[in-house]
């Protein structure tokens, strides 16, 4: 006991009712990808910007993509299964949690459209970052995961030419990445849905404590 038993209460009602572990999980999600809302021709101008910085190695790497799509879907579950049983308590859930409730059959399938069409080890196919906080991982989800960040997640065929168009006036991307492009802004989106799972799990675990 330390006294005060405000904090005491809170302490013994929180192990059971939500979990110091859950709760410790979900503060440390990373935020979701957002940044300054580009036009068309800011993007063309951040892409030549970006295809200059990037840097290539050849060494090994840890990071499997796959391997994060994995732990990706498990939050997911995870957060809806805490939405569900927060809406079987009558507690009212937020705009965002029941957007997740009623779409989760479409991650489902882009989740499971994502393993079959990115098999094990492609990744390690492709040229790889050799620093910034996408390093060991392939340029090209490096790419996609600045295209969703500066366009708020709305891909468009003409943003999205227009980003790779201007990228390759800089340097050039080979013929697998291209390849690549579709199944690297799916594993990037889910990567964003996870983040903002995790946004909408504090949220909901702090209202559970409220109440």
């Amino acid at each position: 006991m330390t006294g005060n038993p405000i904090q005491d209460f809170l302490s013994q009602i929180r192990i059971p009712f939500l979990g110091d572990n859950l709760m410790r999980k979900y503060e440390n999600e990373k935020s979701p990808l957002r940044a300054e809302l580009f036009s068309i021709e800011q993007l063309e101008a951040y892409a030549a910007t970006l295809a200059a910085t990037h840097t290539l190695t050849t060494e090994p790497s840890t990071r499997q993509l796959i391997k994060r799509l994995d732990e990706n879907e498990a939050i997911l579950r995870e957060v809806r299964t805490l939405l569900i049983e927060s809406g079987q308590q009558n507690s009212p859930i937020a705009p965002a949690g029941e957007w997740l409730l009623d779409n989760f059959y479409i991650i489902e399938e882009q989740i499971q459209i994502g393993k079959k069409h990115f098999p094990k080890g492609y990744s390690e196919t492709l040229p790889r970052l050799a620093k910034g906080a996408l390093s060991g991982l392939p340029r090209v989800y490096s790419i996609a995961i600045e295209i969703i960040a500066h366009s708020d997640g709305r891909i468009d065929p003409e943003n999205l030419v227009a980003f790779i168009k201007a990228y390759q006036k800089v340097s050039n991307l080979n013929l697998g990445e291209l390849w690549a492009i579709p199944i690297m802004l799916r594993l990037a989106l889910i990567e964003n849905l996870r983040r903002l799972a995790g946004t909408i799990a504090r949220d909901r675990i702090n209202k559970n404590l409220a109440d």
